[in-house]
């Protein structure tokens, strides 16, 4: 294994079972024992602690069929908390970017560092120190791999949870161990390498990353496409993805949830498509962007074969493209109301904004009359909101009491963002 220290490092961080810990930072009660979080309308579960893996319990478990087993380990069942969970990764993003100037947010609980120009430092020090500054600010344990690549910095992440003794750092740079981290790491555990792959990697006896790493590279291409092989490329510790310092713009934008309990009332209907249009206005302009046309949806719950079924959508062309709520509720009103039917309990109803495209390409039609000029009210009003609450300032079409909301009975506090709810020390 050559010692030479390489000009690319990159390192990504990841929360540790986030949910669960986010959970056990503000009930020390909880540590060492089992706890889940749950999908919405407390449904399957979504998160596990270390210790409720050992029990057995896997992602996507029913609530009903683990309960039992829980209450006898002494364990706890919550719903998910997201108002929570955003704040907590909102606070580890902010100290990760002290160890970096270049960091690519990749999702709620996971970032990746650029590490260049680092190699000379002792590396998995570096890991150790980031693990222990995330621990003392905010409570929750991270893990940390390191390497030439994201991709095997991922596997490194992955190994690094497996073995105790690397003290949550798996640093892969130079490392005499790295053919056997890889012959250990499932090929379907690659980043990258998806179901559809997965299967046929293995019909061809390709089961494990280092088999991956040293195949083919024509073959790779014709089975994998160009994609596959620069997952091959970045096996072999040459990078060939890079670092997203900035967000990629979404050019569709989705809201919605299933209901609490059925809807079976337009009133009702109309109340939750304005709310979820509500949410999906709020993330388009987070990103500066409007739309020009929304779609809306509804459905029943197709896995009650004793009731009558019905799922319907609509599509509306909007006279200019915005982003401001008022207009995209009233239009996305009109949708639902042109395919609601009576006499069906609905499940689930939604919006989705499409063929998005940025504030500054739009060229306002002379004739539509247009609400560009009303954008900048609704950025103030998401200021108002972000500060003192979602629900702040909100439009009546979004009514008030929502008994159509998803259930959350095992709702814990939200500890880090209302003054009712700050953690009480006695």
């Amino acid at each position: 294994m050559s010692s030479i220290k390489p000009d690319n490092v990159v390192a990504i961080v990841d929360c540790n079972s986030f949910y669960a810990s986010c959970e056990k930072v503000f009930n020390p009660q909880l540590n060492n024992r089992p706890v889940v979080v749950l999908s919405n309308n407390d449904g399957c579960v979504v998160a596990c602690s270390q210790e409720a893996k050992n029990l057995g319990i896997k992602i996507g478990t029913p609530v009903f069929k683990c309960e039992r087993l829980l209450k006898i380990h002494g364990g706890e069942i919550f719903s998910s908390n997201y108002t929570l969970y955003g704040d907590m990764s909102k606070r580890v993003m902010e100290i990760l970017s002290g160890f970096s100037p270049d960091m690519e947010i990749y999702s709620i609980d996971e970032a990746f560092l650029s590490l260049e120009g680092m190699a000379h430092f002792d590396l998995s020090e570096y890991g150790k120190e980031i693990i222990s500054t995330v621990k003392q600010w905010t409570g929750l344990p991270v893990s940390v791999g390191i390497a030439e690549t994201k991709t095997l910095a991922k596997i490194g992440n992955r190994f690094s949870k497996r073995d105790p003794s690397l003290n949550g750092v798996c640093n892969l740079v130079n490392n005499s161990h790295i053919e056997y981290i890889l012959e250990g790491t499932d090929v379907s555990d690659v980043w990258g390498v998806g179901d559809q792959y997965t299967k046929r990697l293995k019909q061809y006896g390709i089961t494990n990353a280092l088999q991956l790493r040293d195949a083919d590279e024509k073959w790779i291409k014709n089975k994998m496409t160009i994609t596959g092989l620069r997952t091959v490329m970045e096996l072999r510790g040459k990078p060939c993805i890079g670092l997203e310092e900035a967000p990629l713009t979404k050019k569709g934008i989705m809201s919605s949830k299933s209901f609490g309990k059925p809807v079976e009332s337009l009133d009702e209907m109309m109340e939750a498509i304005s709310v979820y249009t509500s949410v999906a206005a709020v993330k388009l302009r987070r990103q500066r962007s409007v739309t020009p046309v929304i779609t809306v949806f509804i459905m029943t719950d197709r896995f009650r074969k004793d009731q009558p079924q019905y799922g319907n959508s609509c599509t509306i062309r909007l006279p200019e493209a915005t982003s401001y709520t008022p207009d995209l509720i009233r239009f996305a009103r009109q949708g639902i109301e042109s395919i609601y039917c009576t006499g069906y309990l609905y499940k689930k109803s939604g919006v989705f904004f499409g063929d998005i495209f940025s504030e500054d390409d739009f060229q306002p039609d002379l004739f539509a009359g247009g609400s560009m000029h009303k954008i900048p009210l609704m950025h103030a009003i998401d200021k108002i909101n972000k500060k003192y609450g979602a629900t702040t300032i909100r439009t009546a079409a979004e009514g008030i009491n929502n008994p159509w909301q998803m259930k959350r009975g095992r709702l814990s506090k939200k500890y880090t963002t209302r003054w009712d709810e700050l953690l009480n020390i006695s």
